[in-house]
């Protein structure tokens, strides 16, 4: 398929870098806040920097972006973008929806990544043109393509709340058979495999978007952002079954227009 070897590294990387999580967690956390109020662990920071140092042993032409501060050109054309601890909240909270995030990007995008859940033994991984799967199992999403049938998740409706379009979001909800907001990572991989139909995200970094983005799409979700795009730098998402993509992708065109003629 292509990314064999990539895929391999960044499993493995995902699996050890979630048994430091787990051993720095079992110690005792210390908590510090971020510029932008999210919190962050030595726990994070020594995640991503034995992920960064494999990667760059492994690929060193290759650059790579991490949310806790790795950066390093590329040689290759090619980037791998790390979130060591994706739901640092749930993580110190001993929720197991927290996950390992890798992924590599070339020139024509994301190309392969991984979602690891630790605590669910669950790793998901997908490759371009090469399928999606979780541990041995291919995943596909789901047929869903009534609202009225479907399960939509939504994360960050602590944000939601505050943004001039909360209520337009009250009524879409309303629309669908059931709602849950477990978490980004969680929320979205309920999607790729079927057990969740769409999944809205108003506020998120390349490094959680990216190997999300690859996993939804080579599952047959589709993946874009809240203008219509299809970027992990978009700064938002949304992940659909594509029976859903259409009407998911009117409710976000009507939304833009109110904004441009609120502006």
């Amino acid at each position: 398929m292509g990314y064999e070897k990539e895929l391999e590294t960044a499993r493995r990387l995902a699996l050890q870098a979630a048994q430091i999580a787990l051993r720095h967690r079992e110690k005792g956390l210390t908590t510090e806040i971020k510029a932008d109020l999210s919190p962050v662990t030595l726990a994070d920071r020594d995640c991503e920097r034995l992920i960064a140092a494999a990667l760059d042993q492994a690929f060193p032409e290759d650059g790579l972006v991490g949310e806790e501060g790795a950066l390093k050109a590329s040689r290759s054309g090619r980037r791998w973008i790390i979130d060591p601890i994706d739901g640092t909240v749930d993580y110190i909270r001993r929720i197991p929806t927290w996950s390992v995030l890798i992924a590599l990007e070339d020139q024509q995008g994301v190309a392969a990544g991984v979602c690891h859940l630790a605590e669910q033994q669950q790793m998901y991984f997908a490759a371009r043109s090469a399928g999606a799967f979780m541990n041995e199992e291919k995943l596909r999403a789901s047929a869903a393509s009534d609202p009225a049938q479907a399960l939509l998740c939504v994360n960050g409706l602590h944000l939601v709340s505050a943004l001039p379009w909360a209520e337009r979001l009250l009524r879409l909800i309303a629309g669908f058979h059931a709602v849950r907001s477990f978490g980004g990572c969680q929320d979205a991989m309920l999607v790729v495999s079927g057990r969740a139909d769409a999944w809205i995200e108003p506020h998120a970094r390349e490094w959680d978007l990216a190997p999300l983005k690859i996993i939804a799409e080579e599952a047959g979700a589709v993946f874009f952002n809240f203008n219509g795009e299809g970027s992990i730098y978009g700064g938002n998402c949304v992940i659909a079954a594509p029976g859903l993509a259409a009407t998911l992708r009117a409710w976000l065109s009507d939304l833009q227009a109110e904004v441009r003629a609120s502006a």
